[in-house]
């Protein structure tokens, strides 16, 4: 009975002593589990934050090469397009390719049957198409090299970083052809644009008058509308200097607005000023102030809401990609109307009918004057966000902190929106109509991409 009991009990003993090690194997897994997935989520997060800073990279160059609103929509929308037709190709079961849902797109190569990082991949697809478009390549190679450090140091295989390249440099020359077929390099070629001589026709305007910034933009090949033309506005109302004609009434509120300004108004006005080439004035001298344009400016509140929304690396590409697309459709269907109606601007009609030492707050940029580029490109591109990350997101915008303005509030894509196109009027560089009728124009552009492209599946 006695040798019965010992047994007994060092039967249980063993049990017992059986169920420690498994409890303490379970908890083995789950703490292994748990440091996997710790270590996948801070990667994912490395990864993403490096697709942001390669972005910040390309409109840091922009910026540098003062390229034009129009021109500067084109390095975006070609870069982006290559760096999200690289993530689509490895989230075939939740995204779809642009290829045949935007003019001309093919399907790119297929990634090789080997290890491949697609972070890495997507950054040097976009580095190399936007390197190819932009002038200076020695500093953009400079930031290039310090974002592949940052993946070096985090301990990334560099065989298989360089394979990951290598494929996303594939991605960029199949988009790059692509891109060669959209009428940008003839517009290059064709004759330097001559002011028209009819009463009521832009003019270039002080400090610099400088001649028609992109006039053959609307020979461009859009992605999605179906012509630059698809999106016509309604005419602008008919040029008289009049005292009682609804022209010289528009122009009287431009003057009367700008005379008038309250502080807020004024900063409004400078915060959404985006003139990538203002010409300051001093004596004789004569040297400009480098600004992002009004599509850098978008594509930076593209960035921070990510973040703001912890958006994943293929759903912060897509926004971007997406958002250019506006852009740049955008800019085309602007352009067409600004030389077609080819209206003059306030400066130069309060100068000569109301007041001659009338000056606008920001300076009169050198094109024509309807519509309004800023309320067309964002209203397109508060629709696709809005659409994207949801109604009523609010946000603080940083953008312009490094031009010395201070950070602004808003609570929706369209309310910033809203500011940026009311923004001209405080500024004394648009008339209301091309402010309300570019909201529309542009609201229906932002509609038709979102109708045009599906990506999520």
């Amino acid at each position: 009975m006695q040798v019965s009991t010992i047994m007994k009990r060092q039967g249980f003993e063993i049990l017992a002593l059986k169920q420690q090690l498994l409890n303490g194997l379970v908890l083995v897994f789950f703490v292994s589990f748990n440091l996997q997935g710790h270590c996948q989520a801070i990667k994912a997060d490395f990864e993403t934050t490096a697709f942001h800073q390669a972005h910040q990279l390309l409109t840091d160059i922009i910026v540098t090469d003062i390229l034009t609103p129009p021109v500067a929509s084109r390095v975006y929308v070609y870069a982006h397009v290559a760096a999200y037709e690289t993530l689509a190709a490895f989230n075939t079961s939740s995204y779809r390719s642009l290829a045949q849902q935007i003019k001309q797109l093919t399907v790119a190569p297929p990634p090789p049957n080997a290890q491949i990082i697609p972070a890495a991949a997507a950054i040097e697809a976009l580095l190399v198409t936007g390197r190819s478009m932009i002038f200076s390549e020695p500093m953009f190679d400079l930031g290039a090299t310090k974002i592949w450090k940052t993946f070096n140091n985090k301990g990334y295989a560099p065989a298989v970083l360089e394979t990951s390249r290598a494929y996303g440099r594939q991605v960029a020359q199949h988009i790059l052809a692509w891109a060669s077929q959209d009428n940008y390099k003839a517009t290059r070629a064709m004759r330097r644009y001559a002011p028209l001589k009819r009463p009521g026709a832009w003019l270039p305007t002080p400090p610099g008058y400088m001649g028609a910034v992109e006039p053959h933009w609307n020979r461009i090949r859009t992605l999605v509308l179906d012509s630059a033309a698809q999106y016509k506005p309604m005419p602008n109302a008919t040029f008289s200097s009049e005292k009682t004609s609804a022209f010289y009434q528009l122009a009287q509120e431009v003057h009367n607005v700008g005379k008038n300004l309250t502080e807020e108004q004024r900063l409004i006005a400078n915060y959404w000023d985006c003139n990538p080439f203002f010409l300051n004035t001093q004596g004789h001298l004569n040297f400009a102030t480098k600004k992002l344009s009004p599509g850098g400016h978008w594509l930076s509140i593209v960035s921070q809401v990510a973040v703001l929304k912890k958006a994943n690396l293929i759903k912060s590409s897509a926004a971007y990609t997406l958002s250019a697309i506006a852009l740049f459709d955008g800019f085309i269907s602007c352009w067409d109307e600004k030389y077609r109606s080819n209206v003059i601007r306030p400066e130069t009609y309060i100068n000569a009918h109301l007041d001659e030492s009338w000056r606008p707050v920001l300076q009169t940029p050198p094109f024509p004057e309807y519509t309004s580029g800023h309320s067309v490109i964002s209203s397109a591109v508060a629709e696709v966000l809005t659409h994207w990350f949801g109604d009523n997101i609010a946000f603080l915008d940083t953008t312009e902190v490094p031009y010395g303005l201070p950070t602004r509030k808003f609570t929706s894509f369209r309310q910033a929106a809203q500011e940026s196109s009311i923004s001209r009027l405080y500024g004394g560089i648009h008339y209301r109509p091309a402010i309300e009728n570019g909201q529309k124009q542009g609201k229906k552009i932002g509609e038709w991409v979102l109708k045009k492209i599906v990506l999520t599946k």
